[in-house]
């Protein structure tokens, strides 16, 4: 099957152009949906999955650090890691600049995890985007990372799981 340029849109395609928040919400619930899916048994679910990759790709975090990063309640974010810890998955280790404070660190089981959660979670966002070509998916992934970034940046309290959820009402 030949590809399609990416500027050959069809009349129905050209009309959905002017509403972005359609084209998004049904990523995102397309996302969401697969997603939950895979993560299935994971603690939080896509969350836990979140902070857990945020644990285990970088430095270890204090928990205020990781709630900021994330843009997650800090309430609800000492119960996803609670449930992290109970799990294995992660665990609070004293911060050595201040002894009030934890770091979270992914465990060795944490990070096998994490790497069969990526797989699969990768797997899901290759059926979600098997419409586009390759090039295609990879420019979406680009420009989505980029303008994430930089609203995470003009707006850092902005918290995307209640637009998630806005989203996901609206649509049918």
């Amino acid at each position: 099957m030949a590809e399609e340029p990416v500027n050959a849109l069809s009349a129905r395609e050209h009309a959905a152009v002017d509403n972005l928040g359609w084209s998004l919400g049904m990523i995102l619930r397309a996302w969401q949906e697969e997603v939950d899916e895979m993560l299935r048994g994971m603690p939080g679910s896509s969350r836990g999955y979140h902070v857990l990759s945020a644990v285990a790709h970088g430095e270890p975090q204090r928990q205020r650090t990781l709630a900021e990063q994330l843009v997650i309640d800090r309430t609800v974010l000492t119960y996803l890691i609670d449930d992290l810890v109970e799990a294995g998955l992660v665990e609070r280790q004293p911060d050595l600049q201040d002894r009030r404070a934890r770091r979270i660190v992914a465990t060795e089981r944490g990070r096998r995890v994490l790497a069969e959660a990526e797989n699969r979670v990768s797997a899901a966002e290759e059926r979600i985007l098997s419409g586009l070509a390759p090039a295609e998916r990879l420019i979406l992934r680009t420009i989505a990372v980029r303008a994430a970034t930089a609203i995470h940046q003009a707006r850092p309290h902005m918290n995307p799981c209640e637009a998630v959820e806005s989203v996901l009402d609206t649509v049918p």
